[in-house]
Parts: C-alpha cells; sequence; structure tokens
C-alpha cells in the first residue's frame, strides 16, 4: 500500500471532477500523464507526521472508514495545513515534471498550478469511503 499515491490520486480525482475549471475541462489535445515518482521514506514520514498517524496501516484503516484527511487530523490532533503544503508542494513537483517533459503547455501548466491549494484543500474534506 503506496499511501502517497492514494493522496494523490484522490486529490486529482477531486481535482478532475470540479466541472468549471481548467482540471475539469476536456483537453481538445489529450496529452500522456507524466509517471508516478518514487515514493521516499521521508514523504510518507512527513504526510504521518502532518496527520499525527503512527503507520500506514493506521491511515489507511481511517481512509476505509469513510474519513476525510481532515477528519483525521481533527481526530488526531494532526495539522491540515501541512498536509495541504505537502500535497500542493508534491502535485506542484509533478505539474513541474510533465512542463519539463512537454506532456502539457505552459498554459495549462499556469492554469493547473493556479488551482491546486483551492483544489488541494477542498480534497482534504472529501471521503473516499
Amino acid at each position: 500500500m503506496n499511501i502517497k499515491r492514494v493522496m494523490i490520486v484522490g486529490t486529482m480525482i477531486v481535482a478532475i471532477s470540479f466541472g468549471g475549471t481548467a482540471w475539469g475541462k476536456p483537453a481538445v489535445n489529450a496529452s500522456p500523464v507524466a509517471k508516478w515518482s518514487a515514493t521516499s521514506v521521508a514523504d510518507k514520514d512527513d504526510l504521518l507526521k502532518a496527520l499525527n498517524q503512527s503507520s500506514d496501516e493506521e491511515l489507511y484503516d481511517a481512509l476505509y472508514d469513510g474519513k476525510s484527511l481532515m477528519d483525521i487530523a481533527e481526530e488526531s490532533g494532526g495539522n491540515i495545513a501541512s498536509v495541504i503544503d505537502l500535497q500542493v508542494s508534491q502535485l506542484t513537483e509533478q505539474l513541474d515534471q510533465r512542463l519539463a517533459s512537454g506532456s502539457i503547455t505552459r498554459q495549462q501548466y499556469a492554469a493547473q498550478k493556479a488551482e491546486l491549494k483551492e483544489i488541494v484543500t477542498q480534497s482534504v474534506m472529501t471521503s473516499f469511503g
């Protein structure tokens, strides 16, 4: 179980589902999606620390029970602002890689990057259970 991927993919699902945003608009020319980068132990530890969770399993169980990241942070004394900042940072890195590889245009990059914080903030309040 790669919890970082669950968080990023969950965030991307929420981002894509919001109609009326640059993320939700259909692309005229679909670009290939950049591959997800490998998860480092530090990234996983940062997420667990921000949510005040002791293990991947504890976090997975809470998500499986239908709790949102905000619910988890509130119940365990975590810091939801740190979770948001971490996800925005990770997604910005992904956008940077996609721009550098040419899989998105500078205009797509700017539009998506401008919406990242709002989308991530909305996604931490959404449960996927």
